[in-house]
């Protein structure tokens, strides 16, 4: 595939959103068809029943399996609508790329789509899970491996707002 260098950002951009439209989709589909193993994971880490047990932080636990699974349904649907608005946001690059123009409309729903998941990974499960309930004291329940979810969202958006991919050229 012979890719001018004023396209070259907008096919990265393009490919990379592709890929964690892949991720999400996958991690979407793998929560629905295998409910109850991160179903579990979510009750752990809300019940805080495998963390240290500090009598300063325990009163965070959240106990109730009903708000535990309500979290966790909340969790699945916010990965779903990140994955849908992901594979838009690609369809819409590659139109643009046929069209050689027209990057806009698949830059702003990338852009939401990646700050779902950087919201998702790095608010969520690093900031809340990690911190909040004390995820990282667990060894049998720590989803703190997000970090390398939040880099790649975030390389993925610093590569679609670049000023060579922001270059609107009127489609021909």
């Amino acid at each position: 595939m012979n890719v001018s260098s004023s396209r070259a950002l907008p096919v990265a951009a393009a490919a990379l959103t592709g890929t964690v439209a892949l991720y999400m989709a996958l991690v979407a589909f793998g929560n629905i068809t295998d409910f109850g193993t991160n179903q579990q994971f979510v009750r752990h880490v809300l019940a805080m029943d495998t963390t240290f047990k500090d009598d300063d932080l325990m009163w965070r636990a959240v106990e109730s399996t009903a708000l535990q699974d309500a979290a966790y349904v909340a969790i699945i649907v916010w990965e779903t609508v990140a994955a849908l608005a992901l594979v838009a946001a690609t369809v819409l690059w590659a139109k643009a790329l046929r069209q050689h123009g027209g990057y806009r409309s698949a830059r702003r729903l990338g852009t939401v789509g990646l700050l779902m998941v950087l919201l998702l990974f790095g608010g969520g499960f690093i900031g809340v899970g990690g911190e909040w309930f004390a995820m990282w004291q667990s060894e049998d329940w720590n989803g703190l491996d997000a970090a390398p979810v939040v880099t790649l969202a975030g390389l993925v958006l610093i590569v679609t707002h670049l000023p060579g991919v922001q270059a609107e050229e009127n489609p021909r």
